[in-house]
């Protein structure tokens, strides 16, 4: 399946709700250090509910680590700031939707990185800054997964 990735994320709760959506469509979610709370979080658990043993949730120290222990061939990076709709990808079962923290999406210095294989946005009204960081991964995994048929969904 796919994996979705969060830069350093800030906001206990949307990462309590990815450890849901992973849970939900058969995702692997990562979480990239430093975290803007603990794991063990009340807020945390209250929004992945009774999700947190169904999903697969790795924490990597940093962005070297998980790119060395994820090996990606894509890497598809959202930003508000991309020319290209995420719905423009044709996307491949282990591919990685990287997602930046809540207050300022992904750094210039992430955007950059050779394993970005391309920066794609969601579309939003202009005038507006972002999308929630939960949401946005909903609508781009579910893209994503449309995309392969919803293989193994009932």
């Amino acid at each position: 399946m796919f994996r979705i990735m969060f830069y350093q994320p800030c906001i206990p709760p949307n990462t309590g709700n990815a450890i849901r959506l992973a849970a939900n469509t058969g995702c692997e979610l990562h979480l990239i250090e430093p975290l803007g709370f603990s794991m063990s979080d009340a807020q945390v658990k209250r929004a992945g509910l009774d999700y947190h043993e169904m999903a697969t949730v790795t924490v990597h120290p940093n962005l070297v680590t998980a790119w060395t222990t994820l090996k990606p061939q894509r890497v598809f990076a959202f930003t508000a700031h991309a020319q290209r709709y995420h719905t423009d990808v044709d996307y491949r079962p282990g591919d990685v939707l990287l997602f930046g923290p809540e207050p300022t999406g992904l750094p210039e210095e992430v955007l950059g990185e050779p394993e970005i294989t391309d920066r794609v946005r969601i579309p939003m009204l202009a005038g507006r800054r972002s999308h929630n960081l939960a949401n946005a991964a909903s609508i781009a995994i579910y893209e994503a997964w449309r995309q392969q048929g919803f293989d193994g969904a009932v």
